[in-house]
């Protein structure tokens, strides 16, 4: 089966975004995934969650990272995943974080794929310079 990074990186959001709803909810929670990729980076990204959550939040300026909507705290986990466990492009990277937010979160307004690039760019700035 020939998938794309795209491909991936959704399938990985909505395990983040179960992932975080049953936990809202105090269920255990097992994800299920048709891309082995998509496991692997989900079974690494959560092991690293506190870490990343850490980086998250030292750049929410008078926000927090519970404050985030589910799928959108989804999107910009996996991007940070992305920034410090790969060596892909940052721009890639925030550029298809940016994508799959107008894709599944932006409501009309555009507001949300705004959020999620200054967010991304400020932790990007610290991360590699």
């Amino acid at each position: 089966m020939n998938v794309t990074r795209r491909e991936i990186r959704v399938e990985v959001m909505n395990a983040l975004y179960q992932y975080d709803l049953y936990l809202s909810e105090r269920l255990s929670f097992t994800p299920y995934f048709e891309i082995e990729d998509a496991e692997n980076i989900y079974d690494e990204l959560i092991e690293r969650l506190d870490f990343l959550d850490e980086i998250i939040e030292e750049h929410l300026y008078e926000y927090s990272l519970r404050r985030l909507a589910f799928l959108d705290r989804a999107i910009i986990r996996l991007a940070v995943f992305e920034m410090v466990a790969t060596d892909l492009p940052i721009q890639i990277i925030i550029d298809e974080a940016i994508e799959i937010t107008k894709m599944y979160s932006d409501l009309d307004d555009g507001k949300q794929h705004r959020f999620t690039n200054k967010v991304l760019d400020n932790i990007a700035k610290t991360r590699r310079g």
